[in-house]
């Protein structure tokens, strides 16, 4: 112990007496010999293995835990038949591109501004995510529809300033 800190002193007979401890522990345990040998590892792990005590019955381990078992929650009363679900919107039952465009007011005076605007207030009403499950499929061909009309006309709006004529 000459040469040390304190703190190695003091950890050094700590582990001395630890030792000491554990080879005590070991002799008494070899000595009382009343039951079969304490298996260590796995079946310590479980009830009434490697303890040296004796097995209990289902029921009387059953009766141990009773007070941890919860009530069983009363049974929900019976909620009334839901509510027919409102009719679908109208204007996603119109899927033919003349419908579309009747929807989208395409009369072919319009400004690529303006036609923009068309195209942002429509998907606005009939974006698929807004549609009900059921008519997803037609909302998203009415904006198939409309994306492609506006763009056609847009199309041939940039074709007739390229050539020079006026609208």
């Amino acid at each position: 112990m000459f040469g040390m800190t304190v703190f190695e002193s003091v950890l050094e007979r700590l582990k001395a007496e630890a030792r000491q401890a554990a080879e005590d522990a070991a002799e008494d345990e070899a000595r009382e010999d009343d039951g079969p040998a304490e298996v260590r590892g796995l079946p310590s792990g479980f009830a009434g293995l490697g303890t040296g005590g004796a097995f209990v019955s289902g029921s009387q381990a059953a009766a141990a835990y009773l007070d941890l078992y919860e009530e069983p929650a009363p049974a929900e009363p019976e909620q009334p038949a839901p509510a027919e679900p409102p009719p679908p919107p109208p204007h996603l039952l119109r899927i033919a591109p003349e419908e579309v465009a009747s929807d989208l007011g395409l009369d072919g005076r319009e400004s690529v501004d303006e036609l923009l605007a068309r195209r942002r207030g429509f998907a606005r009403e009939n974006h698929p995510d807004r549609a009900p499950e059921e008519l997803r499929a037609n909302a998203t061909l009415r904006m198939k529809i409309a994306n492609m009309l506006i763009d056609e006309t847009i199309r041939r709006i940039n074709v007739e300033r390229s050539l020079g004529l006026s609208r």
